[in-house]
């Protein structure tokens, strides 16, 4: 038996069996390569499901890392550390919100826009407030309060009761939102593009129909993004290619590199909604954290990242256009997504596992979203030679698709 069998066989033994990883086992990376324990090299353009947004092994990320491990790791909350105080600055600067709050994950940021929201309108005395409303196809964490307004089923199996007063809407509907959000509402919660459950993106306008809305009718608007942040699509914030300002947003997943750590940005409007004692993480904004975290924004700045996922997302976006519009792939039918979010729709009787796993054995790692979506979400840093071998791949492996067994 070799290492990679008995490295399999001892983590289906030790660990729990809520995933299913790929049948293989990484051991280090640079750029966006990666490689298993036998050696073989693989061009990763699933980037750790959009975290690993300057690639593998950037040294100066290592590097950041390994000075502020030795010179101070956590704190906790009850000291100020030199390092969450700069990163704030910085993300405060570049976003335009007023206030910061870290934490450890995308999850946890949603679940501190929740009780933001309900707090807020507590603390103005507007105790009714209390609902929220989602959107169908929509994904926010596994916590409860973040899997309360998410709106895949298959997230929910089993664990119900979830918590009280949410709404789910068809995405993209202002009249559906409409006929729900009142005088109870607390919030409104989206994503800019619904990256989990498929990249949906909704009609143009929508989020500042929704903005609208809300201010109609007195209730929050917070986003989600956790997955559209941080560059990912070709702007800081998803946020931007509409123009719309919510309440509150949070971050995650590339925020650090790849380095754990989640954020909530709130404007002035409702900075003073978690009062003293009111909400906490342990590890949040650890100085360790905060270090990765500003080194990642260093190195936006300086190999000018956004704009590279700008132009890097055109390029992919063309590609997967083509595709759709060759009529020798009748496996493509629909590219989707914006900058370095996004993927090819495949047809019902392809199986998007079966095209995941050839693209595997041909060396490129990719992911699915939602059920039939084939998503592509690389390092911000990915090349024009990588963003075209990931195509060729995509291309050949759709050529003669491997195909859904029949019922």
């Amino acid at each position: 038996m070799g290492l990679q069998a008995e490295l399999l066989q001892a983590g289906t033994s030790a660990l729990l069996g809520n995933y299913r990883p790929a049948p293989i086992v990484l051991t280090r990376g640079a750029g966006r390569t990666v490689w298993d324990v036998e050696g073989r090299a693989y061009l990763d353009l699933s980037g750790g499901i959009a975290v690993t947004s300057v690639g593998h092994g950037h040294p100066r990320l290592a590097q950041a890392i390994a000075e502020q491990a030795a010179r101070l790791m956590h704190t906790s909350n009850l000291f100020w550390n030199d390092r969450a105080i700069e990163l704030a600055t910085e993300i405060v600067r570049r976003t335009g919100f007023d206030r910061v709050f870290f934490c450890n994950s995308g999850t946890e940021a949603n679940e501190a826009m929740l009780k933001l929201a309900r707090r807020y309108h507590f603390e103005r005395g507007d105790r009714e407030r209390v609902e929220l409303v989602g959107a169908l196809g929509s994904f926010h964490g596994r916590t409860y309060g973040s899997l309360s307004l998410t709106g895949q089923t298959r997230h929910r199996i089993g664990m119900e009761p979830l918590l009280g007063g949410c709404h789910l809407v068809p995405f993209g509907d202002i009249e559906a939102l409409r006929s729900v959000v009142g005088p109870r509402t607390a919030a409104v919660l989206l994503e800019p593009i619904q990256a989990e459950g498929g990249i949906v993106r909704p009609p143009p306008g929508y989020l500042r129909a929704v903005r609208r809305l809300c201010d109609e009718r007195g209730a929050l608007l917070l986003l989600d993004e956790v997955q559209t942040g941080y560059g990912r699509t070709g702007c800081f914030l998803a946020r931007e290619h509409e123009e719309v300002w919510p309440d509150a947003c949070s971050l995650a997943k590339g925020i650090a590199g790849g380095f754990p750590l989640g954020a909530m940005c709130v404007t002035a409007r409702v900075r003073d909604g978690l009062p003293y004692g009111s909400h906490a993480s342990t590890f949040g904004g650890n100085p360790l954290a905060a270090a990765a975290g500003l080194a990642t924004l260093r190195i936006f700045d300086d190999e000018g990242l956004v704009e590279n996922a700008a132009r890097m997302g055109a390029r992919l976006l063309d590609g997967l256009r083509s595709m759709e519009r060759d009529g020798s792939l009748e496996a493509a039918i629909e590219a989707r997504g914006l900058g370095l979010l996004a993927g090819m729709r495949l047809a019902p009787d392809v199986d998007p596992q079966g095209v995941v796993a050839a693209m595997r054995e041909r060396g490129v790692l990719v992911s699915l979203a939602g059920s039939d979506v084939i998503r592509i979400t690389p390092a911000l840093n990915v090349t024009a030679d990588e963003i075209d071998r990931g195509l060729e791949t995509l291309a050949a492996v759709l050529r003669d698709p491997p195909r859904r067994a029949a019922s």
